[in-house]
């Protein structure tokens, strides 16, 4: 017995110090896994990987098919032949299809035909761009037409002199418009608002057209806030996901349904349960939906109770340290999942919605992660300045010695309400971090959904307050472990985790070493000035800067990271993208001339053509070699 555990201690040995620790080369050799759908016969599923070109400077993609019992997948090159075309009606007569139609004159040459060559704009109202786009008097529409022996006739705009977009901007598809099960609707997303109105709302709402009198009725008007995500079981019930509170885009999601023309809300009930996206199960009683719960996403079911009094019945189907990031359909009494971690990047699972039990389906990384060395992650749970009890992930290097001191990264989390969950990030990589000696901080400080909506809420109108405090809260707690070298702190973030750095930079009295931040907002008043969704600097700052009777919104701006320069002392990254107009190039502009101004060691990184995250695998490569570069320079 000694024999045989001395030699399997001798090979886990071996085996371990074969692995290698993650760096960004390899991270970029990884394939992105994307499910597509089951199969037209049920028997498998259709998936797409996808992994950076980096000579090319783009994503190389393949699409393979793979049994659902399990296998070996094989590369298909007509995938249209084995998924069944959700664009065509039920009854195989109608196909739909979207296109951009011109109904506005903002370009010059369209204003004056004669100035074909004249690069100029005209604007007269907001929204004039949006996300990474100008505006150039386009609109997205909806067309269907008659399908026969695979040839589409002649196309009708169901949206006609409409200045609407659907799919919805930037980030809509085909999800924002379906057919009704019986062929006879065309159910769509829209916002009915343009120019300084639509920047200024969050109401989408679900609309249904009818094809037989070309008359079009809105589903969702009673509600003010976001309607999305509509969907139909097989008897023709409409579920979908809604928000209440009118120009809160973070506001409690929930999943509802219309049962006899009345709205049954089926997670209202419940203040932990903020609906990511669902799908409805085969026996079209059942949804399933996933949700955040204690730092992970996790699947849910719930009944369909129709107009009875009793409260639903929500059940968590699956359990662990792992997010499952989407469900693409039910099998049998499996649902079709994609499941990663802070270890692990997307592949495809079952889950059988009787057991819990995960089966691997897709295995493309595998052999990748063979040769690298594993982190280890933990939750824990702190106590904030204010008494309130708070989660934190921990990430630790390979092979973590306790008896070590190692250099700590606190990473600040964008949003403001985006979960901090076992996402795995092909940019805000957490293993990759770890795998380069750091031990990383992973706050779910206020404003993180998952926790109850008053701890979603509580960052709204206070930017400047306890969440910046959670964080301090956070590091300060961490760094009494004797593994933490507390003279090798540095602080990390993008988007309002990039505000969070611009703060703590200002607040931090001595904590960090050093700072990265990446599209982060330094400037609240040029914000408002230069960004693009304004219900979202409204809704956040309590109003707008030149409302001097507003306490809330003064109280605010005042809270801008501008006004903390004086006490900037340590050096600082700045990353920005040209094309962000989320955060625009101001912000980035802002921080760096003043940290240069200051005297202070800083780094401006500058992606011209990059909107707010990196897409370019070049890009992507040189933001990994320049975010390390500076740690190893700075800390």
């Amino acid at each position: 017995m000694k024999k045989l555990f001395f030699t399997l201690a001798a090979f886990t040995m071996l085996q371990a110090s074969a692995q290698q620790n993650l760096n960004p080369e390899q991270l970029l050799k990884l394939g992105r896994v994307s499910a597509l759908g089951i199969s037209k016969d049920s028997k498998s599923l259709i998936f797409n990987v996808s992994i950076p070109n980096i000579e090319e400077n783009k994503l190389d993609t393949k699409t393979y098919e793979i049994p659902l019992t399990g296998g070996t997948a094989t590369e298909v090159t007509d995938k249209d032949a084995l998924l069944a075309n959700n664009r065509i009606s039920p009854d195989g007569k109608y196909i739909l299809s979207n296109e951009a139609i011109k109904l506005k004159k903002v370009l010059g040459k369209d204003i004056f035909p004669d100035l074909d060559k004249t690069s100029g704009q005209v604007y007269t109202s907001l929204n004039y761009r949006h996300w990474d786009k100008w505006f150039d008097g386009n609109f997205s529409h909806v067309f269907f037409a008659p399908y026969e022996n695979g040839k589409a006739g002649e196309k009708k705009d169901i949206m006609p002199d409409e200045p609407y977009f659907c799919p919805q901007q930037p980030f809509g598809g085909d999800e924002d418009f379906i057919w009704s099960p019986d062929s006879k609707k065309i159910i769509y997303v829209t916002k009915k608002e343009f120019g300084t109105a639509y920047a200024q709302s969050t109401n989408t709402d679900i609309f249904e057209y009818d094809i037989a009198n070309g008359t079009t009725k809105n589903l969702t008007e009673g509600n003010k806030g976001y309607d999305v995500a509509p969907a139909f079981n097989k008897e023709g019930k409409m579920a979908w996901l809604q928000m209440k509170t009118p120009g809160y885009e973070s506001d409690k999601n929930d999943l509802v349904l219309m049962t006899k023309g009345s709205t049954v809300n089926l997670t209202g009930f419940n203040d932990q349960i903020n609906v990511s996206s669902f799908i409805w199960g085969n026996d079209g009683r059942t949804l399933f939906f996933v949700a955040p719960i204690d730092g992970t996403m996790q699947v849910f079911s719930v009944h369909d109770i129709g107009l009875t009094k009793m409260l639903p019945q929500i059940h968590q189907l699956s359990k662990g340290n792992f997010d499952i990031s989407a469900i693409v359909a039910q099998v049998d009494d499996d649902l079709i999942v994609s499941k990663e971690d802070f270890s692990q990047a997307a592949e495809i699972y079952k889950l059988n919605i009787k057991t819990g039990k995960l089966t691997q389906l897709t295995h493309v990384n595998d052999d990748a992660y063979k040769n690298i060395a594993p982190v280890k992650s933990e939750r824990r749970w702190i106590r904030t300045s204010d008494n309130k009890k708070m989660m934190e992930w921990i990430v630790y290097p390979p092979n973590f010695d306790a008896h070590k001191k190692y250099p700590t990264l606190l990473y600040c989390q964008g949003g403001p309400q985006s979960p901090t969950t076992q996402f795995y990030s092909f940019r805000w990589n957490f293993q990759l971090m770890a795998s380069q000696g750091y031990i990383i901080v992973i706050p779910a400080r206020r404003g993180m959904p998952g926790f109850g909506t008053a701890w979603n809420a509580a960052v709204s109108k206070h930017w400047g307050g306890q969440v910046i405090q959670d964080y301090l809260d956070a590091i300060d707690n961490f760094s009494k472990e004797a593994y933490v070298d507390t003279a090798r702190r540095g602080c990390i973030g993008a988007s309002f985790g990039g505000y969070s750095v611009f703060e703590l930079a200002g607040k931090h009295e001595g904590r960090f070493k050093t700072f990265i931040a990446h599209d982060g907002v330094f400037d609240f008043m040029s914000m408002t000035g230069t960004t693009d969704e304004l219900w979202f600097e409204k809704w956040e700052k309590g109003g707008y800067y030149w409302e001097k009777n507003n306490k809330v919104a003064q109280a605010s701006y005042a809270a801008s990271p501008i006004n903390f320069v004086d006490k900037w002392d340590t050096p600082i990254m700045i990353v920005q993208g040209g094309i962000d107009y989320r955060v625009p190039i101001e912000q980035g502009q802002g921080a760096f001339q003043a940290a240069q101004l200051r005297g202070i060691k800083s780094k401006f990184l500058y992606f011209p053509d990059e909107n707010h995250w990196v897409l370019k695998p070049q890009n992507a490569l040189l933001w990994q070699r320049e975010f390390f570069g500076w740690l190893k320079e700075t800390l």
